[in-house]
């Protein structure tokens, strides 16, 4: 791995996830010349500085026609990768890759055994794709003040916590700690819907909001509460900022003695549904910045491809299973 900066924990993330054996970033230079901008990869044979011209090989192809690519076959014959000298690319059996969104790079994985991807793992990687966009616009977005470098260690804390910390209980609990330690929020959590979705449970609650209540027991209806209304309708709440209910509890009426401030509340879309919501509360005012706004999209984006890549992994042990 060539550096040590947020884009390399993504790259190894993007490893790890697909069972690859490297995974590169090519980001847009000037012209049209792109160039390596950060790799990870199980051996030590990838060229750093290669730059790929649109049409050279199969990333100058995406680069090219802004198409994603998937071989799971891969025939020398007819193509090449163009970041590995010749003897590195003859062990090559499968490749993926997708354009970043705003056609600004591609992002690729590959691996030493055939048949390693699927469509949907090409979608999970367009979603790496998606973050590491989001993350590179936030940074240009704001200044590096000290805040803005604070958020940015924490985002680099939260993307090495999967390879810490695989178990998902463990994992999230050490996110939402973060998230709650650069935010300032008091409470901090995650609301999973249930299987047929007419209720959702609290997973994750860094400290407890109501001690008389059981968390892990109870299910909230998802007919009330301003919970209820973001798993319906799959739009963030930022303090009331957004249209929408303002006046609504949180978690319902019956339990409106408990009243909040400062809410922020993600959805986290799986598999085109609302199965998660992130969400932040304080019975204090909090400003709720630009900066602080961008940092925790990013860390909702980056909980939503975890739960992607959980959900279509629990879909496939299951289609595998005998009948």
């Amino acid at each position: 791995m060539y550096g040590n900066n947020w884009l390399d924990r993504i790259l190894a993330l993007v490893c790890s996830v697909f069972d690859g054996y490297s995974s590169v970033l090519f980001l847009k230079g000037e012209g049209e010349e792109h160039g390596l901008a950060s790799c990870f990869s199980l051996g030590d044979s990838i060229k750093p500085g290669t730059t790929i011209m649109p049409g050279a090989g199969l990333v100058g192809w995406i680069i090219k026609n802004q198409q994603p690519l998937l071989i799971n076959k891969f025939d020398r014959n007819v193509g090449c990768l163009g970041y590995y000298p010749a003897e590195g690319e003859s062990k090559i059996k499968a490749f993926m890759g997708v354009h970043l969104p705003n056609n600004d790079g591609v992002l690729c994985v590959d691996s030493k055994k055939t048949y390693s991807f699927s469509d949907k793992d090409q979608k999970i990687l367009y979603q790496f794709a998606q973050l590491i966009e989001d993350i590179r616009a936030g940074i240009c977005r704001v200044d590096m003040s000290a805040k803005s470098i604070d958020y940015y260690k924490y985002l680099s804390l939260i993307l090495s916590l999967r390879a810490k910390f695989p178990k998902w209980g463990i994992f999230l609990e050490k996110l939402l700690e973060i998230l709650a330690q650069a935010t300032g929020f008091r409470y901090c959590f995650m609301a999973a819907r249930d299987e047929v979705g007419q209720g959702y449970f609290v997973e994750g609650l860094n400290e407890d909001i109501m001690p008389d209540l059981d968390f892990s027991r109870h299910k909230f209806s998802m007919d009330s509460g301003l919970m209820g209304w973001v798993f319906k309708h799959g739009t963030s709440v930022f303090s009331g900022e957004q249209n929408g209910p303002t006046d609504l509890p949180l978690f319902g009426k019956e339990f409106s003695s408990v009243n909040f401030k400062s809410v922020i509340c993600l959805p986290l879309v799986v598999h085109r549904k609302t199965r998660g919501v992130l969400v932040l509360a304080d019975s204090h005012s909090i400003l709720i910045n630009d900066e602080m706004r961008a940092f925790v999209q990013m860390v909702g984006d980056y909980l939503g491809l975890f739960l992607e890549n959980l959900y279509f992994k629990s879909r496939e042990s299951v289609s595998h299973e005998p009948h």
